[in-house]
């Protein structure tokens, strides 16, 4: 199930770099990072959901793709993108 518009746009405000930033790395990895905390929820109740389950897993696997990618590009960024989402920990 897609995000709500408020919940994309408090992500955009809270992570992004500039007002119309809706793209950037850091925004990309808070939205997955959303749905993912989103999806844990949903398998908890319905634990035979396979097919969500692998969205999941392929989300993850985006998610630190776009992560190692953050942290050889701008390592200050990825850290506090890292403290400020609670990853790693």
């Amino acid at each position: 199930m897609p995000l709500a518009q408020q919940a994309k746009k408090e992500i955009f405000e809270s992570h992004g770099t500039h007002d119309s930033d809706v793209g950037s790395t850091q925004v990309q990895v808070a939205l997955m990072s959303r749905r993912i905390a989103d999806l844990t929820e949903h398998l908890k109740e319905h634990r035979h959901d396979f097919s969500s389950r692998r969205g999941m897993f392929k989300l993850v696997s985006r998610r630190r793709r776009l992560l190692r990618y953050l942290r050889g590009r701008n390592p200050q960024g990825y850290r506090e993108l890292v403290d400020s989402l609670g990853l790693r920990g």
